[in-house]
């Protein structure tokens, strides 16, 4: 099948949990194969990391250098991941990896500088307390952004 006439990409927020995957399965199962998609991972920034820039924790030049090094490693390989799996589904996918904090705000400035039709994310499904606590990317996403947004949840869930 040919794609759809839209030019313009579904972004999918991908952090490689089974929240994530069942964004990828929502948008394979719900668009034409052959779309457009950019598979995001946010790499949040070494400030953002719990045991950096606490008082009294030292870490030197080459060891900061590594986690970094580290930290871009992974998302790219989630990234990479998430990219394949959108294109099992039948979707033409790439990998794209951006740092930045807050990881809402992130994926809506990608959506907005890629002109993302469409925004799919998977939701932990937290309520109460541990929303409350925790908060949600995806409710952030679907609450800021001026896209649409498809907030999946795990077929079991």
């Amino acid at each position: 099948m040919p794609a759809e006439p839209d030019a313009s990409p579904v972004l999918i927020a991908y952090d490689g949990s089974e929240f994530a995957n069942s964004a990828i399965a929502a948008v394979s199962a719900e668009l034409q194969p052959g779309r457009e998609a950019v598979v995001l991972t946010v790499a949040e920034p070494v400030k953002a990391l719990p045991f950096l820039g606490v008082p009294g924790v030292v870490v030197n030049d080459g060891a900061l250098e590594e986690v970094l090094a580290s930290n871009k490693e992974g998302a790219e390989k989630v990234a990479a991941r998430g990219a394949e799996l959108a294109r099992e589904g039948g979707l033409e996918a790439r990998p794209l990896v951006v740092e930045g904090d807050p990881v809402w705000r992130v994926i809506i400035d990608t959506a907005e500088e890629l002109r993302a039709r469409l925004i799919a994310i998977g939701s932990h499904g937290r309520s109460g307390l541990s929303f409350v606590v925790l908060g949600s990317v995806a409710a952030a996403v679907a609450q800021h952004s001026k896209r649409s947004v498809l907030i999946a949840h795990p077929e079991d869930s």
